[in-house]
């Protein structure tokens, strides 16, 4: 089977890359007058019934000229990016860019084209994905098929540079609409100018190679009544950075290696003669599960996309509010990351969901113990699930019956699916929701 697919995929990569050469190079003009000299070839062959191939003759004219202009760019530039931190799925990047002319002529009428790390993906990657959608998509069945490439990365707008003084330099601010959470990597910027005709674009390329890291996509969660009460938290002082009830004053004791110098209790040292400190009572704290399910065997999954975006929505929402976070997931091996009052902040749990992967090697349980070893610890639980099969069920029968207040919001794919509800939640509808593909935020607002 894989010899069948791999002409089709070195097929895909060459259309893909003449595609992207020719986007770049041609300007809209460009490109209409490209199309014409195709289609006054096909049509006008006929050179004794049609006129047709003049203006096939009159086109590929224009097009040699504007190229022949375009070898005669010989410039020379220096450009470096000013990228931010971070940027998000969904919402557009904005960063400035600054040009500098290297030659001792002006340098007018030029654009500024980013270059990003190449997205076409590996054949193995490529066939993955390919057997995946065979598998959901019915023959046929345009409708069902994925709108946009899992692996195209971001949308770039070409930028407008401002003439260029001799030897001077100018800033340019460019935009960009990133499509998918992880580490985006750039690799040079190219500078342009476009012939007299208007039609092609000749290039100049500084190398530029920097990354930035893109964040989940979130949606907008309302203020909700999440699961769960204060609960005793060994070690809560220095867990929670003394929010809640921790300042409650217990009795005074000899300083120890180690204590903080707040801590101390001026008075009693003047007295006698050496440190004595406050001691405080243990916390007791809301504290939450976030437990991500990341088992799947589709690659580039929309369930895995859309439940990664959920919990996203949900940690920044939580960490607003007087509880911790603690992040429960399977990748490599078994994770369980703890944000909120001092210990971490949103964009550090931001930036562990941005490199989330779908585990495919390991089995469902492995995340039911993980999640069954920490739950005497939280007071309630948020469950981001990719399907409602038994094994997920079973974790949740489970966490019932430990008597665990849940939010349980399973991904479906767009159509709804096959949803079976209730199950171990049937007498506490109120816990289960069905989140459809293309209407999450719409069913996010219903929560509260």
């Amino acid at each position: 089977m894989t010899l069948l697919y791999r002409p089709l995929y070195w097929s895909q990569v060459r259309v893909s890359g003449w595609w992207y050469w020719a986007r770049r190079r041609f300007t809209v003009p460009g490109g209409c007058v490209a199309a014409g000299v195709i289609i006054a070839a096909g049509v006008g062959s006929d050179v004794e019934n049609n006129v047709i191939y003049q203006a096939f003759a009159f086109l590929l004219a224009l097009l040699l000229v504007a190229f022949a202009n375009s070898l005669f760019f010989r410039a020379r530039f220096a450009a470096t990016r000013q990228l931010p931190r971070v940027g998000s799925v969904g919402q557009p990047l904005h960063y400035r860019v600054t040009v500098k002319n290297l030659t001792a002529e002006v340098q007018p009428d030029l654009a500024l084209l980013d270059n990003l790390h190449d997205p076409r993906p590996a054949f193995q990657d490529w066939l993955g994905y390919q057997l995946a959608e065979a598998k959901r998509v019915r023959p046929f069945s345009f409708s069902q098929r994925r709108r946009k490439s899992p692996f195209q990365q971001a949308k770039l707008k070409i930028a407008t540079i401002p003439p260029l003084p001799i030897l001077g330099e100018a800033e340019v601010n460019v935009e960009l609409m990133p499509l998918r959470r992880g580490i985006l990597k750039f690799t040079a910027l190219t500078i342009a100018r476009t012939d007299p005709l208007g039609l092609f674009r000749s290039f100049v390329t500084a190398p530029a190679e920097q990354s930035v890291m893109i964040l989940p996509k979130r949606y907008p969660v309302p203020p909700i009544a999440l699961p769960g009460a204060l609960k005793y938290q060994e070690g809560g002082v220095a867990l929670a950075a003394n929010v809640g009830r921790s300042e409650e004053f217990v009795a005074l004791r000899e300083y120890r290696r180690g204590d903080p110098l707040r801590h101390i209790h001026w008075r009693s040292w003047a007295k006698v003669g050496k440190p004595i400190v406050k001691e405080f009572e243990d916390e007791f704290f809301v504290r939450h599960a976030l437990i991500l399910d990341t088992f799947g065997d589709e690659p580039n999954s929309e369930l895995l996309e859309e439940a990664v975006s959920v919990a996203a929505s949900f940690a920044c929402t939580v960490l607003t509010q007087e509880s911790l976070l603690d992040l429960l997931f399977v990748g490599p091996e078994s994770y369980c990351f703890t944000a909120g009052r001092g210990l971490a902040h949103t964009d550090q749990m931001l930036e562990i969901l941005a490199g989330v992967k779908n585990c495919a090697d390991k089995e469902f349980q492995t995340l039911e113990q993980l999640v069954i070893n920490h739950v005497s610890l939280v007071s309630g639980c948020i469950c981001v699930l990719q399907r409602w099969d038994a094994a997920r069920q079973e974790l949740v029968k489970k966490l019932k019956m430990l008597g665990v207040p849940m939010l349980v919001l399973v991904i479906v794919p767009p159509g709804g699916g096959i949803f079976a509800a209730g199950g171990p939640l049937a007498d506490s509808p109120g816990s289960l929701y069905a989140l459809e593909i293309g209407k999450v935020e719409e069913t996010l607002r219903k929560l509260a």
